[in-house]
């Protein structure tokens, strides 16, 4: 019997790629191999999704290292204390064969227990900078999986291997006829607008302001996070009398994995904020971007993934704090409107996007797992 840990949480970028490699070796249990999968964390995150992919929870407390000044921040690191202790006993009557991080503050007690325990470690960063918990882990794991070639300076080259970010099924299974799944007309190109399941404010704010320039060209799938719906669509309507273009803006609060593959798969262009997990998602799909990313007050990752990604020809980055409803309008013209540039930016995001990183991820958690038990 094989038993392989996931530890990382806090935010879907997180725990999706969790997910996303537990599908994987799930897959090989069907065929045969004597496998639990467990999960550690401050909470559950998503129970049906835990449950779904046959996932047993174990609950352990971690603090949190906030990147601004809190007393929090002291009273967490008690917290962390006592996380370790728990997260020492917890392994210890479990003894997992391997653990799995995705880093971020819950992983912490986790990853050092394991330390102490002798339990083998694979880490995986998805940004072109790592965060703590990931550099501290990876001075003892077995094998540190990356997302951009940039940061591979910061791990040991003998153990560090470029594998991009696990996508679930849901993500990459071909869907035959897109545009009918989603229910929408196909009489002018999609533009598919996404601020993660959250939503982004701005964001919307931006497409709003740009929907006069927008809608007699495009068929407009605006995802705007559940809490910004019911306004969005009430400012759309007071702005565009004309009703005939209004039926053309679909506004979703959250969409399930399978509606953002078909939405990435039916639109001609995606604008998108930068999280990592977005990137590899519209690369799967080979569409060119426009990526806005979180200002850099608020997060430094997304700004530089969104720099990153652009210097392959994927993308185009524009700036929140730059940023106008013209200049919006210009950038996707520019974009559509040169084929050559258009098709180039295809090709340079197929090239980043396909590497199957829940297949080589399952199979190291997998070997490393075999040799331990």
């Amino acid at each position: 019997m094989i038993r392989i840990v996931l530890v990382g949480g806090g935010s879907g970028g997180h725990f999706y790629p969790l997910i996303a490699v537990a599908e994987q070796i799930n897959e090989y249990k069907r065929k045969g191999l004597d496998v639990d999968l467990y999960y550690i964390g401050t909470e559950a995150y998503n129970k049906t999704d835990l449950e779904a992919n046959n996932i047993k929870f174990i609950y352990c407390p971690s603090g949190k290292k906030r990147k601004y000044f809190s007393l929090l921040n002291y009273l967490d690191i008690f917290k962390i204390i006592y996380g370790f202790f728990v997260a020492v006993y917890k392994l210890f009557v479990l003894y997992p064969d391997v653990v799995f991080s995705k880093g971020s503050y819950t992983s912490v007690p986790v990853t050092l227990a394991c330390f102490i325990l002798r339990i083998p470690v694979v880490v995986h960063e998805s940004d072109t900078r790592p965060g703590s918990a990931n550099k501290l882990a990876a001075k003892f794991a077995r094998y540190v999986a990356i997302s951009f070639e940039e940061v591979a300076e910061y791990f040991p080259a003998s153990k560090t291997q470029l594998t991009g970010i696990p996508l679930r099924r849901a993500f990459v299974e071909t869907i035959s006829n897109p545009i009918q799944e989603l229910g929408l007309p196909n009489d002018k190109p999609l533009l598919f607008v996404t601020g993660g399941s959250l939503g982004a404010e701005r964001l919307n704010s931006l497409i709003l302001e740009s929907l006069d320039e927008l809608l007699p060209l495009y068929i407009i799938l605006h995802q705007t996070g559940d809490v910004h719906a019911q306004a969005v669509e009430s400012f759309a309507a007071s702005k565009i009398s004309d009703v005939k273009l209004l039926e053309q803006y679909f506004v979703k609060g959250t969409l399930t994995a399978r509606e953002i593959n078909a939405a990435e798969s039916a639109a001609v262009l995606v604008i998108s904020r930068a999280g990592t997990g977005s990137i590899y998602e519209i690369a799967e799909k080979g569409k060119p971007a426009i990526l806005i990313p979180i200002p850099e007050s608020i997060s430094h990752d997304q700004k530089t993934n969104a720099y990153a990604y652009a210097r392959i020809g994927a993308a185009s980055v524009l700036e929140e704090a730059n940023l106008t409803d013209g200049l919006l309008a210009s950038e996707i013209s520019r974009i559509i409107g040169n084929e050559v540039m258009y098709t180039a930016m295809q090709n340079s995001a197929r090239s980043f996007g396909h590497q199957n990183a829940s297949l080589t991820l399952a199979d190291a958690l997998i070997g490393i797992a075999q040799e331990h038990s």
